[in-house]
């Protein structure tokens, strides 16, 4: 095997992190948005570019869903 690490593709889709989103904040109310930024920092130190990417991403629908402008029935719009 060749000792070049190769780079994972995620698995991840949209309604995957719309359907995250909606259980933290179901489980943890407005602390669901504290603990997406405190792992957006954590991804960062480490370096992990990509993971600090998707929680980024899982922020967002997290603020959505506090706010109502998204609801966990409603379709998913890339922008």
């Amino acid at each position: 095997m060749h000792p070049i690490a190769t780079q994972r593709r995620s698995r991840i889709t949209p309604d995957d992190i719309r359907q995250i989103a909606f259980t933290l904040v179901d489980r943890h109310g407005p602390r669901a948005l504290g603990y997406a930024c405190e792992a957006i920092s954590e991804m960062e130190d480490k370096g992990e570019a990509e993971s600090a990417a998707a929680w980024r991403a899982l922020k967002s629908e997290i603020e959505d869903a506090l706010s109502g402008r998204i609801h966990a029935a409603s379709p998913v719009q890339l922008h």
